[in-house]
């Protein structure tokens, strides 16, 4: 014969043995565990979503950062394209200026 018995087995004797109290013990640990999942899960979740709002944050200060040091260089750029444009025109103007020596 099976000499083992089955989660089942062992919980409805344990029911006919203790009756309801047994029934309402489990019932009470089952939504216990129920709730601490829940709680557990809900925390997890949470702290992965303040975390990953720590990562965002950080992310898009180093992206500014980098912008605003292409702004910069591409500022730089253009100031010295117009100390070019100027430095030809002045030298043009003065070219021009003092005519051609005959």
């Amino acid at each position: 014969m099976n000499d083992r018995s089955t989660l089942t087995d062992e919980v409805a004797q344990a029911f006919r043995d203790h009756g309801i109290t047994a029934a309402l013990t489990a019932l009470i640990g089952g939504i216990i565990t129920l709730i601490a999942a829940i709680t557990r899960k809900a925390l997890t979740n949470e702290a992965l979503l303040a975390r990953l709002d720590r990562e965002l944050i950080a992310e898009r200060d180093r992206i500014e950062r980098q912008r605003a040091e292409d702004r910069k260089a591409h500022d730089d750029r253009l100031a010295r394209i117009e100390t070019d444009i100027r430095a030809m025109r002045d030298m043009l103007f003065d070219a021009f200026q003092r005519g051609r020596p005959d």
